[in-house]
């Protein structure tokens, strides 16, 4: 007899294959995605924007955006932090792919930041807290350490020489904002 676990890790992988299923079969303004991979497939990637944000499932970009396959460029780690993976990540996105916006979302009710507060981890996880400590030092407003990791991220991103270089050129953009998960509004900072 299976445990209660068990069920749920099958129940989780029968709801990813009928999802699956699902966007195989949906249409969208008279599009199938079938037809729209097969584009995007036969003509590379071109997204409009890269969105780097937070790996919480409450904060899905294609759906805040009304995005489709190949209109984001989407980086998600806790905490939206920005490493050098993703930093690379961006630079191919901007160097490569030629996507003219950068924008760091962060949202409100963020676990990784509540975690950094109260400087709680451990593990692999510790290093994301590492990443956003330095930028709340001393801050006790969730809502304030919040913007202030979104502000890190900003910055961070900047570092990049090939980012400043493009921005200097007028060819990419890097803006931040914050997304409510209770209102599902973005609230845009630059």
């Amino acid at each position: 007899m299976k445990n209660n676990q068990e069920n749920r890790i099958e129940a989780a992988i029968q709801a990813l294959i009928i999802g699956n299923q699902r966007f195989l079969s949906t249409k969208e303004e008279g599009y199938s995605h079938q037809a729209i991979k097969t584009i995007v497939a036969e003509n590379g990637q071109n997204p409009y924007a890269v969105v780097i944000t937070c790996s919480d499932s409450r904060v899905p970009p294609e759906h805040i955006f009304s995005a489709g396959i190949g209109d984001l460029f989407v980086i998600r780690t806790a905490g939206n932090v920005i490493g050098d993976f993703e930093l690379g990540s961006i630079e191919y996105a901007v160097g490569h792919l030629g996507t003219a916006v950068v924008l760091i979302l962060g949202h409100n009710h963020c676990g990784a930041v509540a975690a950094a507060m109260e400087g709680h981890g451990g593990g692999h996880t510790q290093k994301i807290l590492d990443e956003i400590m330095p930028a709340i030092s001393g801050e006790k407003d969730a809502g304030k350490c919040e913007n202030l990791n979104i502000e890190h991220g900003f910055c961070r991103i900047n570092e990049s020489q090939l980012i400043r270089d493009l921005i200097n050129k007028g060819q990419v953009k890097v803006i931040s904002g914050k997304y409510d998960i209770e209102t599902g509004v973005v609230e845009f900072f630059q």
